[in-house]
């Protein structure tokens, strides 16, 4: 979750909504990245979906089963989706996202019974530095 947390602080300075991931296979990361949804003019540029997208490509799949994914944010429902689709096997996240997220919160994703694969799901994951960064975040952007 540290290497989330530093793609999530590097998407801030990007002036990205800091949101960091990383998708692992056993002991090597396949890929890491940060939010670029403003860098690239693409609402679909999340961190989950850059990484997804990234570690698809290092492998030749478009699968990416027994993968492990490290987010700092509880994924919205077009991440949750493209976790599903890619079927990565266990998700760990840090914050809750109550007014946006696919998870835990809203649409509850994983547990539609159109849901074709859902991952072992570990939330809480270094909450508070993550929940610090959103916070600092969004308040510079009020003043």
């Amino acid at each position: 979750m540290d290497l989330a947390l530093d793609e999530a602080r590097a998407a801030a300075r990007r002036g990205e909504v800091p949101v960091g991931a990383v998708v692992v296979l056993g002991d090597r990361v396949l890929a890491r990245d940060g939010n670029r949804v403003r860098q690239l003019c693409d609402p679909t540029a999340h961190a989950e979906v850059q990484v997804i997208r990234a570690a698809c490509r290092s492998l030749g799949s478009e699968r990416l089963v027994g993968a492990d994914l490290y987010v700092t944010l509880e994924p919205c429902v077009i991440c949750a989706g493209t976790i599903s689709a890619a079927r990565i096997g266990r998700l760990y996240y840090g914050a809750a996202d109550p007014k946006s997220g696919g998870v835990a919160s809203g649409a509850r994703v994983f547990t539609h019974s159109q849901c074709h694969h859902a991952p072992q799901v570990y939330d809480g994951i270094a909450a508070g530095p993550a929940e610090e960064l959103l916070k600092a975040f969004f308040a510079d952007k009020r003043v």
